[in-house]
């Protein structure tokens, strides 16, 4: 898995349109747990708005398994589709949007409703600072006593850690390392050790 910005902090946008108050949200979801939790933080912030329309991508930017949307009220396909579509297309992952309407008597149409929609998390996206996340794998060592400075040497290297250490007759390590580094991780440690070190993922 590749690194992929995430968002740094919580902005909104708010604009509009034929007497309709449309404000967005943008936050990170690290999880569709926390975009869920995010999304009613929204309704309890805006009780007397008609809609609260949502989207999230809460994992990698590339991740389908953890794709979520909803019109909330608005006709099928106006609000979630479009407010998800520009999430996808904007590379960000761990990523939820909520779009606050206060309708203003006014009708939009399917198409204004999906151009309200989708421009309030387009133009939010333009406000929003990101950072990077880099994937991380658990991974198990077993090693010797006179090894443990090598190995966190190298681990540290790697913008890795050992997170477990369990004292025995050896040491029985449990390190997390960036997932698109581990292999090299795992060739250098065999190197040095000749083949004894053998990193193995935790299952």
């Amino acid at each position: 898995m590749k690194p992929y910005p995430i968002p740094a902090e919580t902005v909104s946008f708010c604009e509009e349109i034929k007497k309709s108050r449309f404000m967005t949200y943008l936050a990170r979801a690290e999880d569709a747990d926390s975009a869920k939790r995010f999304i009613q933080q929204m309704r309890d912030e805006h009780p007397d708005a008609r809609h609260h329309c949502w989207a999230f991508v809460a994992g990698a930017p590339d991740d389908s398994q953890r794709l979520g949307f909803s019109d909330d009220g608005e006709p099928s396909g106006t609000a979630g589709k479009p407010m998800l579509a520009q999430l996808m297309g904007s590379g960000v992952g761990e990523i939820v949007a909520v779009g606050v309407r206060y309708y203003g008597g006014i009708l939009l149409g399917t198409g204004g409703l999906v151009k309200a929609y989708g421009n309030g998390v387009q133009q939010a996206l333009k406000l929003l600072p990101t950072r990077l996340m880099v994937p991380q794998e658990a991974y198990q060592l077993s090693c010797e006593y006179a090894q443990l400075g090598m190995i966190e040497t190298l681990v540290e290297q790697a913008s890795g850690k050992v997170v477990e250490a369990q004292y025995g007759a050896n040491i029985q390590l449990t390190l997390l390392l960036p997932a698109a580094d581990a292999e090299k991780v795992a060739n250098k440690l065999r190197d040095a050790s000749r083949g004894t070190l053998l990193l193995s993922p935790v299952k």
